[in-house]
């Protein structure tokens, strides 16, 4: 059996989540979720000697938390970069907001939540991704990863919340409408660890934050 541990990333710009406009030149993580992802790294290390293969999505959050993790490792593998890894698009009333409605957190949250409620069953939400193509693709990322999980190897995989438990939802069948739950309680930087054998994946721990306990908890 080998063992896949994905990743949350690191707390990201507010720009991540739809605030002001994208700067394409800055960083993928705040100061803190480089310290989310290098505190990771450090606790991983102690699980794993070394990683026999590495997968990002392509976003920036993503690319940074792996980078961070990687780097309390000796030796590290060839990075792969996987875009169906990526995290869903946000819903276009989150597209563009102001700052002091995404410091609203309870409502932000509502929104995102009546959003996604729409999005999962079927209405158009003026997105390129429809959530039947986003469930496809996040099944068809864990099976290249459980490929690479080969016996007795260990994957690292970094994605977004949505993503990691996407893949939960699937592999425990809750139901379609109840997955967003799953994914609002994700810490920053939180690992999930699934077994790959030769009955498929299973999920072995959720949400593991025991490391980040204190100043470095945070959920976005």
């Amino acid at each position: 059996m080998g063992a896949i541990y994905l990743v949350r990333h690191g707390q990201a710009p507010a720009h991540a989540y739809g605030v002001g406009v994208p700067d394409p030149l800055a960083p993928g993580l705040t100061e803190l979720g480089e310290r989310q992802a290098h505190r990771t790294g450090r606790a991983l290390t102690a699980q794993v000697r070394t990683f026999d293969a590495a997968i990002s999505g392509d976003l920036p959050r993503q690319r940074a938390t792996l980078h961070g993790v990687l780097s309390m490792f000796d030796s590290r593998p060839e990075v792969v970069v996987d875009p169906a890894w990526n995290e869903y698009a946000l819903p276009p009333a989150l597209s563009a907001v102001p700052s002091e409605f995404y410091a609203d957190r309870a409502r932000y949250q509502d929104e995102l939540d009546q959003g996604l409620d729409r999005w999962i069953a079927g209405a158009d939400e003026g997105t390129d991704e429809t959530y039947a193509a986003f469930a496809d693709r996040t099944r068809d990322a864990a099976r290249r990863a459980a490929e690479l999980a080969g016996s007795g190897r260990s994957v690292l995989v970094v994605s977004s919340a949505g993503t990691i438990t996407q893949l939960i939802a699937q592999l425990w069948n809750v139901p379609d409408a109840r997955w967003p739950t799953l994914s609002r309680t994700f810490v920053n930087a939180s690992v999930t660890k699934l077994i790959a054998g030769g009955r498929g994946l299973t999920v072995v721990s959720v949400n593991e934050h025991a490391h980040l306990a204190g100043d470095l908890m945070t959920y976005r």
